[in-house]
């Protein structure tokens, strides 16, 4: 087993008990603060321990049977976990930690991982020297000299330490820079990570701008072109929120009021309410002036046109039950934002305001198609060594979804003039166009030679699975994506990359795809150095707690992995693999628009 490094520098201090690493840390650590270092330390021990105060009420809730324990202040939060049946792996240690928030993970056990170290030695510990034998000690500090090639510290000179400790991070970050920038060169052959691939293709994606006026049914799923104010107050009176009785808020201590008016909705009563006087009220009728308590019709009794309340110890408040004119939205106030999707609230509330239409962003129009002399159109007889095409299929059904208008090119024969033809036509009538198999990773020379003569496309390796092969570049002012032949790897290359440049292109600024993170309730394999992109099941337990578990089989060609899952399971390169109960994050694939 290798230990996966973070993706943040990893440093271990190896020395024997009694060298003084806990002293050490705590010297250091204020030192790589002041460097501007963030720092989180992970420290194991051989020996039972706790952390809790016996006699704190966290501490009695554990020993209640609490397996794991969570408390948090204004100021920190600990989670105290039980383990014990197994004990939890430095890997697993890591993972738990938010690599986001910092900038250095420094470990202090677990010598015997193979991961970066310093070793520390003092000659009166009486103990042999570590670095012999641990090929993963890059320096020494001691406070004597050891017979080494080594870089070697004053192990009291904690200057020196946290100099050395400093440029180590510094290296780090230069190295992950220049990894980048290889890996960013237009026709490397190297492997681009998710976030990288996603990265360049938003920057090369310019938003279309062309707008125009449509009914509320046509706007649905589009974006709006300008913020939309509202016209009126929401409500547009003040109104009751209840059935029940209106008076006065100033004079609310009387055991008898005069019933004046029954007022329903969509009715008013015009004159204003006086001392000693109620009117009958409906939801959502306007109050008259002067009445702003309403008290609720269950309180009430009524006899002839007198009427008392019996509201026992909460008594009447001004203002009860009274909803104010504008409360909701107000004129002028923005309803709907710039940028933002039409969807069935929206659409609603823009109905509630009297709104028939609104400017909103033209609609995307996506040009398709499929290549392969073995793929076949669904409904005809299935020959010999051929496949149905599904991919055009999904990729409508997906573009739909997100208010795409659809051009099928249809299934496209492996010949030089059908795909110059089909690629010319489409760079002329779509504002994207998607392939799918062939094209992805140019497969044929004839592929490059056209697409070079059309436009500029870069063929690239994704350092992710399924959907690893990926072209994507320009046909003249058309944005191009070859995508990859598997259905399953189609899926995934659509919502990691060709969706967040969608929404860019339809006008949708800053979009993320949503994601939770979820209990792993079976073991799930993984690579480093890869995103792993599992087709999931998530769940709710009856703790309310979010768990997911796998499809099953995971080959990129098995469409029913997808047609089963409602999640993608998201496993970052430097995970090596999803223990049970470790958690994960997903991305819901039922409400992605």
């Amino acid at each position: 087993m290798s230990l996966t490094t973070a993706s943040i520098p990893l440093l271990g201090f190896a020395a024997y008990s009694g060298t003084g690493k806990t002293t050490l840390l705590e010297k250091l650590l204020p030192k790589l603060n002041e460097m501007g270092l963030k720092v989180a330390v992970i420290k194991h021990a051989h020996h039972n321990f706790d952390i809790d105060q016996e006699g704190k009420d966290s501490y009695r809730l554990r020993k209640a049977g609490a397996s794991q324990m969570l408390i948090s202040s204004r100021f920190r939060n600990a989670l105290i976990t039980e383990t014990p049946d197994e004990e939890t792996t430095c890997q697993q240690l890591i993972n738990k930690l938010d690599q986001t928030e910092l900038d250095l993970i420094l470990i202090e056990g677990f010598k015997q991982l193979p991961y970066t170290k310093i070793e520390l030695h003092r000659d009166e510990v009486g103990k042999p020297w570590i670095f012999p034998e641990d090929n993963n000690i890059i320096a020494i500090a001691s406070d004597s000299k050891a017979e080494s090639d080594l870089p070697q510290m004053d192990i009291n000179d904690t200057d020196i330490i946290t100099a050395f400790i400093v440029e180590y991070v510094k290296q780090h970050q230069h190295k992950q820079q220049s990894d980048l920038s290889a890996n960013c060169d237009e026709l490397s052959p190297a492997l681009l990570s998710v976030s990288q691939g996603r990265a360049k293709i938003l920057d090369a994606i310019t938003p279309l701008k062309s707008q125009s006026n449509v009914s509320l049914v046509e706007s649905i799923n589009a974006l709006a072109a300008q913020d939309i104010l509202s016209p009126i107050n929401v409500p547009q009176h003040n109104n009751s929120a209840m059935d029940g009785y209106v008076i006065c808020g100033d004079d609310l201590d009387r055991d008898n009021y005069t019933v004046v008016a029954e007022i329903m909705a969509g009715h008013s009563y015009d004159h204003p309410l006086q001392h000693g006087e109620a009117a009958k009220i409906m939801t959502g009728a306007p109050v008259p002036a002067n009445g702003n308590a309403v008290i609720m019709r269950e309180q009430a009794i009524q006899e002839g046109n007198q009427v008392r309340f019996d509201t026992g110890k909460s008594g009447i408040r001004k203002g009860q039950n009274v909803r104010l004119a504008g409360e909701d939205i107000a004129i002028d106030q923005i309803c709907v934002a710039k940028g933002s999707r039409i969807t069935a609230p929206e659409v609603g509330m823009l109905a509630s305001l009297g709104i028939p239409s609104l400017p909103v962003f033209n609609k995307i129009k996506v040009a398709i198609f499929s290549t392969g002399d073995e793929v076949q159109a669904p409904g005809e007889t299935q020959k010999a060594n051929s496949i149905y095409d599904s991919n055009r299929f999904t990729l409508t059904a997906l573009l739909q979804k997100i208010g795409c208008e659809v051009i099928d090119f249809g299934i496209i024969e492996d010949s030089e003039a059908a795909l110059e033809s089909t690629l010319s036509q489409a760079s002329q009538q779509a504002d994207m166009i998607l392939s799918s198999g062939g094209v992805s990773v140019g497969d044929a020379d004839y592929i490059k030679t056209i697409l070079d003569k059309l436009g500029n496309i870069n063929f690239w390796r994704i350092n992710m699975r399924p959907g690893r092969p990926l072209a994507f570049g320009h046909i003249g002012d058309t944005p191009f994506f070859g995508l990859p032949g598997n259905p399953v790897a189609v899926m995934v290359a659509f919502l990691q990359f060709v969706e967040p440049a969608l929404r860019k292109l339809q006008g949708e600024d800053n979009w993320q795809p949503e994601t939770f993170t979820a209990i792993a309730k079976e073991f799930i394999r993984s690579r480093t150095g890869r995103t792993e992109y599992s087709r999931g099941i998530y769940s709710i337990n009856q703790n309310g707690q979010m768990e997911v578990v796998t499809t099953g089989k995971q080959g990129s060609g098995i469409l029913r992995s997808m047609s089963e899952a409602n999640c993608l399971i998201e496993v970052q390169p430097e995970v090596e693999s999803v223990d049970i109960g470790q958690k994960v994050t997903i991305i819901p694939l039922g409400t992605r628009a």
